[in-house]
């Protein structure tokens, strides 16, 4: 067999894991996209019958690309006008390819949790995800990350402290139950009910608003629920017309919201547990709604 062909199955093989560790450590799936092909283009260089584990293989060198990236995209995001957030995986009754074609989508994958991924530091980053998500050891992570069995028992350690502290963030899921609160909640935005919409947001719910700078949106993350209500009562004076639907984000219960003339103006992600909404995380700088919802 040679090596071409030989490339050709670990791709159709492993391609779909490789993009899964990927979008978890990144936050994007361009770069995701990005980082297997420069693993795939180091297999080509490799004498590819002598790899025992091409799975594992992979696994390690898109990790270890993606460790690099996490360090400059940091310093990038600091710079960043206001919040950053992943971009999102998003999915609209008629709006074409279904994310989940090519991105698994489960609990690891919530807007939540990738924002708790994103205060972490890269080799926390990478030392969570492989344990506890893709269920490498602890000396497997160390490949990567280059540090001790131990150290990364560690940085794991670490990364799930911090997501514990963050309820929106947590992996426990309640489909049906976050079915229904996104239902209320969405029939309460349609209909302008200001009671209906106070009573499905958690009284210290959190809103983070991803503009880039380009549209007016809060630049810090806002908290409780009061103050979130003034500012939708602010985009609806702002936008008349608004459309709200259904979609799901990230593999959760979202909105894709669009204004008077049909043009999407936001996405937003839904954090829900304890019968309300917990965290909104709302896309709204128009170039990486653009991106998370055009067809490929």
């Amino acid at each position: 067999m040679t090596d071409a062909v030989a490339i050709d199955g670990i791709w159709r093989a492993h391609h779909r894991v490789a993009i899964d560790v990927a979008y978890r450590l990144l936050g994007s799936l361009a770069e995701a996209e990005d980082a297997v092909q420069e693993a795939f283009a180091r297999l080509a260089r490799e004498r590819v019958d002598e790899i025992a584990d091409p799975r594992g293989w992979l696994v390690v060198v898109v990790s270890r690309i993606c460790l690099d990236q996490l360090g400059s995209a940091r310093a990038r995001r600091e710079t960043y006008v206001g919040p950053w957030l992943p971009e999102p995986l998003v999915a609209v009754a008629g709006a074409g390819e279904d994310p989940a074609d090519r991105v698994t989508l489960d609990e690891s994958v919530r807007m939540a949790l990738l924002v708790v991924l994103e205060q972490l530091t890269p080799p926390e980053r990478v030392a969570f995800v492989l344990h506890d998500v893709f269920q490498l050891s602890f000396e497997e992570v160390g490949e990567v990350v280059g540090r001790t069995a131990a150290a990364c028992r560690q940085l794991a350690s670490r990364a799930r402290r911090r997501i514990e502290a963050d309820e929106a963030a947590r992996f426990e899921v309640d489909p049906a139950g976050e079915a229904a609160v996104a239902e209320r909640f969405l029939a309460a935005l349609r209909e302008g009910d200001i009671p209906a919409i106070t009573a499905a947001l958690d009284p210290d719910v959190v809103m983070r608003a991803d503009s880039g700078g380009l549209v007016q949106a809060p630049r810090r993350p806002v908290a409780g629920r009061d103050t979130i209500v003034k500012i939708v009562l602010n985009g609806f004076r702002r936008f008349p017309g608004l459309e709200i639907a259904r979609a799901t984000v990230n593999g959760g219960p979202g909105l894709l919201v669009r204004d008077g003339e049909g043009t999407p103006v936001a996405l937003v992600a839904l954090a829900i547990g304890g019968g309300t909404v917990r965290a909104v995380d709302m896309i709204g700088n128009p170039e990486k709604l653009a991106r998370a919802l055009r067809r490929p």
